[in-house]
């Protein structure tokens, strides 16, 4: 993909098999706690009350009640409504207790996409959804629809109409079909991914659905085609674990930004054909004109329209379109690994990490959350 490399899928996955049991010391969690909006308190049936939440939390959701979800990497799902926690996993209804998205839909239900199905969340039981088939035909795209990404190596995502859950694989693409016919299980029997693997999904302002994938780049569905973006900074077209495009997000002036900082993209149409036009972004982070600062894990937008970037170990990068700001998320004085940012339904910014817990933006610092 690119010459410079942040971290590379491996080694991710070799962090995600430590189990590192260090905790945040000598941090004020007053006002973390303290600042969450009081939620609409609902009894809920199942699940464990807990006193704390767990350390390897990746996600982070707000529902429409207020009430935050974080999904962990094996441990479940924790809600938290301001008061108690509750503990959810396979015990109550869950598929699986490792958690790779959170969706609601327009109703309030929550969704939790695990590594073995989409479970729905009703407020007092989960419910896992069937797969009514797999059909090309129903790519479609309808304002109330959801989009999950599929598991490694399916090459798949799944769009759910609120009755139906439609498995969909994408059009072949000749870079996609070259790339696996010169990658054969046979010659590469390690290989355990799909170029067409999705790592991310993104709406835009004019509500297509973009995905992000691990080697062919990115493409966008507007309800009538499937367009790509292959250039060779969102590809890894190579025969090792790929970093891919984890995150994508619109900026206030209708670029797109594809999982690094090296390059921004501008898309239209001309003639009802997809253009695109790829223009040098802010470069490495750190400023340095040949800096490797520049592959992300996760992007965030906050209500001033600042772009929030989360490196998985070099901290959150904040670019307000002039200036870069850096600030640490550390454990004592060792920065952590991070995985995700997220903003709630106030404009707070919260970050997800892989064992330490959740941390929220104080208007200073990253401060660890000790309900």
């Amino acid at each position: 993909m690119m010459k410079h490399k942040v971290m590379t899928l491996t080694t991710i996955l070799f962090y995600y098999s430590l189990v590192l049991y260090a905790s945040c010391n000598g941090q004020s969690t007053s006002q973390v706690t303290h600042n969450i909006a009081s939620s609409q308190y609902t009894p809920i049936a199942i699940g464990d009350t807990v006193s704390e939440l767990g350390k390897h939390l990746m996600l982070i959701y707000q529902d429409k009640k207020n009430n935050y979800w974080f999904g962990s990497w094996g441990e479940g799902v924790y809600r938290y409504d301001g008061r108690t926690i509750l503990h959810f996993t396979t015990k109550h209804g869950l598929p699986h207790n490792k958690i790779v998205q959170i969706l609601e839909d327009k109703t309030g239900n929550i969704y939790f996409n695990t590594d073995e199905g989409i479970s729905k969340f009703d407020g007092q039981h989960f419910t896992t959804l069937r797969v009514s088939g797999y059909s090309n035909k129903e790519w479609k795209l309808g304002n109330n629809d959801l989009w999950f990404k599929g598991r490694q190596d399916s090459a798949l995502v799944y769009r759910y109409d609120g009755k139906y859950l439609h498995g969909l694989s994408f059009p072949p693409v000749k870079l996609g079909e070259d790339y696996i016919s010169a990658h054969s299980r046979t010659d590469y029997p390690n290989m355990n991914s799909s170029p067409y693997d999705v790592y991310t999904i993104y709406k835009d302002t004019k509500g297509n659905v973009w995905f992000g994938t691990g080697s062919l780049g990115v493409c966008r569905f507007d309800g009538k085609s499937i367009d790509w973006i292959s250039d060779e900074d969102v590809t890894e077209l190579h025969d090792g674990p790929s970093n891919g495009v984890r995150s994508i997000i619109e900026d206030k002036d209708g670029y797109f930004w594809f999982s690094n900082s090296l390059y921004r993209y501008k898309v239209y149409e001309d003639k009802n054909e997809f253009k695109y036009t790829r223009e040098k972004s802010i470069g490495s982070l750190d400023g340095k004109k040949d800096g490797d600062i520049v592959e992300h894990m996760s992007i965030a937008r906050d209500n001033n329209n600042d772009l929030w970037i989360v490196m998985y170990s070099g901290g959150v990068w904040r670019y307000n379109g002039k200036n870069i700001t850096h600030y640490r998320v550390l454990d004592g004085s060792d920065d952590i690994n991070l995985f995700s940012i997220y903003k709630d339904n106030h404009g707070d910014l919260w970050l997800g990490t892989h064992e330490w817990g959740v941390y929220k933006f104080n208007g200073k610092t990253f401060e660890r959350l000790h309900p």
